[in-house]
């Protein structure tokens, strides 16, 4: 789910960033194949994992989402974290860690 996040997060920001993002549309379009089927073995994973409940996928892919798209955005194109996206990243941590070890 890691690796998906982060080529996303390219495939729909890339072409702010990349000029061969732009001039290849639906060859980024396409990238969205190969992500889709990594979200979909993630979280088949994870289901498995917590034996069928489909929550914790939800909520663990939505902090690591949170917070690939912030080191993402700060790496790629200099976003700096204020104290609002810091509050954000704790919390999208403390969730993941709720999903992982609240049992």
């Amino acid at each position: 789910m890691f690796v998906a996040q982060i080529l996303t997060f390219l495939q729909v920001q890339g072409h702010l960033k990349y000029q061969s993002f732009k001039e290849n549309y639906w060859l980024v379009v396409l990238m969205g194949i190969p992500i889709s089927m990594m979200y979909m073995e993630s979280i088949r994973q994870i289901i498995i994992h917590y034996g069928g409940l489909l929550w914790p996928g939800r909520i663990i892919g939505f902090g690591i989402g949170v917070i690939v798209f912030a080191v993402m955005a700060n790496s790629m194109f200099g976003e700096t974290l204020n104290m609002k996206t810091t509050v954000s990243l704790g919390v999208a941590t403390i969730l993941i860690l709720i999903q992982l070890f609240w049992k």
